[in-house]
């Protein structure tokens, strides 16, 4: 029989994440903070939860996918909490900061559960594919044993080592290039529109060329078409993200310039309302400093 699981928040990702693992035949119990979430779920055969607590298998594996630190320590802490189910092992795919992903893992050691860190890599199609690719750093032994159940919706591993928050180290740089990178193809764009080029044209031949990769071709689309609702990745969660980044930097004297410039893009989005739409709406700022069209944010 395969293992029991045990999943917590089902935004964008955690719902195709649950999903893969029913088909998978895993028995699966879910927790949302939003009760309703999890009717789809149910309907197809998972057990539903009342608290974050009772989503834990006995001394089984709970996987949570939740937006932000806040939220991790919100759902681990509490007498309805993670840290309740002591001989767990919790895998947190959250994007979250490195200082507290080492706080949640001393914490959970001194509530007898094993602690990995497992952020995603991938946009909500590729979770419902089985094709994403997980950080992962902790303990050897529950990494074993989860290796399996992630089998069942990644396309692969990669192993950082023993220390809990280096794998969210890795997620947070990757983030920051993702936001370099609608950064880049936004002012790319705005320059070749500036002189008469329609952006879709110019998108084609560098998607085609020297910039054939998944980052560019995803966000340079969402540029060029000016295509930012509905979110795959809300503007909001970038944000987190490249503050979380700097943070992390700033506790090692690593200056981070480009970095700083995309969260300041990210902050004037927020500022004109933004926040909902997905990050690739960055490029709507980078136009209107340029002194071209772009939509109107949402009302």
């Amino acid at each position: 029989m395969k293992q029991p699981i045990g999943i917590i928040g089902l935004g964008n990702m955690g719902m195709p994440i649950a999903r893969r693992l029913l088909e998978a035949g895993h028995p699966v119990r879910v927790y949302n903070r939003t009760a309703t979430r999890c009717d789809d779920l149910v309907a197809a055969g998972a057990k539903r939860a009342a608290t974050p607590a009772n989503a834990v298998p006995a001394a089984g594996i709970i996987l949570s996918i939740v937006s932000d630190d806040a939220a991790l320590a919100d759902i681990c802490n509490g007498p309805n909490g993670i840290l309740a189910c002591p001989d767990s092992i919790h895998v947190s795919m959250s994007t979250v900061g490195v200082a507290t992903a080492q706080t949640i893992e001393d914490q959970h050691a001194a509530a007898g559960l094993a602690y990995l860190c497992a952020p995603v890599f991938g946009r909500p199609p590729a979770a419902a594919a089985g094709a994403l690719w997980i950080a992962l750093s902790g303990s050897v032994a529950p990494k074993e044993r989860v290796a399996p159940v992630l089998a069942a919706f990644c396309a692969g591993v990669t192993d950082f080592g023993t220390v809990p928050g280096a794998a969210n180290a890795v997620k947070l740089a990757n983030n920051f290039l993702i936001g370099a990178a609608i950064e880049a193809v936004s002012e790319a764009c705005a320059l070749a529109e500036s002189h008469g080029v329609k952006r879709a044209a110019f998108v084609e031949l560098i998607t085609q060329s020297l910039f054939d990769c998944p980052v560019y071709r995803i966000y340079g689309e969402a540029v060029a078409e000016r295509h930012y609702e509905p979110a795959g990745f809300r503007l909001a969660l970038g944000l987190k993200d490249i503050t979380l980044a700097l943070d992390a930097a700033a506790t090692q004297s690593v200056p981070m310039p480009a970095a700083s410039l995309v969260r300041d893009r990210l902050l004037s989005a927020v500022a004109n309302g933004r926040e909902a739409q997905d990050w690739a709406a960055l490029d709507a700022e980078v136009s209107r400093a340029a002194g071209l069209a772009a939509p109107d944010p949402p009302r």
